[in-house]
């Protein structure tokens, strides 16, 4: 796992702020929720992509078990959170998942290029946050959020793959502009936490 988590560092634009992460650990409960949240668009996200694209037979292949993936971790989760008494509850999004959208282009297959690029950066810096977090968490904590980064290393890795075979070549250039674009939604202050937030001072 060392070898993907590296080379999750070196495809994002930064490390996670030391001040979310003293977030995150003064705000666990609501960690959890909107880990819960972010579990639930994932899947929801490929379900949709599915739909709209159901002549990709290689994208229905790997959406369809990433669905059922997030899904799982939305159930364990939600598992973690009954064990801690933690309601879930509607929570307003972070600004973040919206900030890179954004910029998708209306049209395909740029459009797809877009969402496909999107998918890949969450996930990259889902599984980076998981293993920033890891070594401050409670063992059963700690234990899950470590068990998460091989599947999210995974899924950031697909939706890179779909993204060049939907571009029909390299997407380098449209990746450095969202990654320049993430870098300054991961940086710049936030107003409330959330597991994509900034760091809230």
């Amino acid at each position: 796992m060392t070898n993907a988590l590296q080379e999750i560092h070196d495809f994002l634009p930064c490390r996670t702020p030391q001040q979310w992460i003293d977030n995150a650990l003064a705000n666990q409960d609501l960690m959890l929720i909107d880990h819960a949240h972010c579990e639930k668009k994932a899947a929801s996200t490929a379900l949709s992509l599915m739909y709209r694209y159901v002549d990709n037979t290689e994208l229905l292949n790997r959406m369809s078990r990433l669905a059922r993936e997030e899904l799982r971790h939305f159930e364990q989760v939600l598992a973690i959170m009954n064990t801690r008494g933690v309601e879930y509850c509607h929570l307003t999004p972070a600004r973040y998942a919206a900030g890179l959208r954004q910029e998708v282009r209306s049209e395909d297959p740029g459009r797809l290029v877009d969402v496909l690029i999107v998918g890949a950066i969450i996930e990259a810096r889902s599984c980076e946050r998981f293993a920033a977090l890891a070594p401050f968490l409670d063992e059963k904590l700690e234990d899950f959020y470590t068990s998460l980064l091989k599947s999210e290393a995974r899924h950031y890795q697909d939706y890179l793959r779909l993204a060049e075979q939907a571009a029909a070549g390299p997407v380098d250039e449209r990746i450095a502009e969202f990654l320049a674009l993430e870098k300054v939604l991961i940086e710049e202050p936030d107003t409330e936490f959330r597991f994509h937030s900034g760091p809230v001072s």
